[in-house]
């Protein structure tokens, strides 16, 4: 699956966020180091991708791909699936604990979902590293109440390469109500922009709801008669 990114679709307001974001992203190093494994993966990838560059890409409805296909497990046991979030807009982040920009964006993360919850938009995390104590513990240091998959052995990662470069940890997926990707943060996510993103899928989507609930026009109706004109000048000669 190819992923063709609209970079004309990026409103001017996002690109201005964008280049405030970029310029705190960074001052922040990237969850890596020079044992880092997942590091030398990330520059051999292909890809073209720096890791934590703070990077924001938007993809326009038209050329978003099929939805996003994975199963996995939450650290509660409970098993996820695409079903989880059809037909809602979801935020999906990938961390582990020790990743110090994971621990910059976290409270930033734990803010939005407490914002967006009621209005519908779900939260999850996708941990690449921890057990499950540690991961228990980062997210009750951070408050964060949303639930995390436990993917230490890859398979939600390798599920969404397309997307998440092997290295690009913290990455942050906006899907649509389709379980689309409509947008996508490359490092520590910055919280005005992850939420003009949230934002816009939304409206995206509750646009597309609003056009399917109109009523049809009656053509019939709303079209003058042919014989219209004649009779309105036959009245006026009488």
């Amino acid at each position: 699956m190819t992923v063709s990114v609209d970079r004309s679709a990026q409103t001017p307001r996002l690109r201005a966020l964008a280049a405030v974001a970029l310029a705190s992203a960074l001052a922040l190093t990237g969850c890596s180091s020079g044992n880092d494994q997942l590091a030398q993966r990330a520059q051999n990838d292909g890809t073209n991708y720096v890791a934590g560059d703070g990077s924001v890409q938007e993809i326009a409805p038209e050329e978003r791909g099929e939805p996003v296909e994975f199963e996995s497990t939450l650290f509660d046991g409970s098993a996820v699936s695409a079903a989880s979030w059809e037909g809602e807009v979801t935020v999906i982040n990938f961390w582990y604990a020790a990743c110090a920009p994971c621990r910059v964006e976290a409270p930033d993360l734990a803010d939005l979902h407490e914002e967006f919850s009621p209005e519908g938009v779900q939260f999850y995390g996708v941990n690449t590293r921890d057990t499950q104590p540690t991961a228990e513990a980062f997210e009750r240091n951070f408050g964060i109440e949303y639930p995390s998959m436990e993917d230490r052995d890859g398979d939600v990662m390798l599920a969404m390469t397309d997307y998440v470069p092997p290295s690009a940890v913290p990455t942050t997926l906006v899907l649509d109500k389709q379980g689309r990707v409509s947008s996508r943060i490359l490092g520590a996510a910055d919280p005005t922009i992850l939420s003009a993103l949230i934002r816009t899928a939304m409206d995206e989507d509750l646009s597309a709801d609003d056009t399917d609930r109109a009523d049809p026009v009656d053509t019939d109706a709303a079209a003058p008669s042919a014989s219209a004109p004649y009779a309105a000048l036959g009245s006026a000669g009488r």
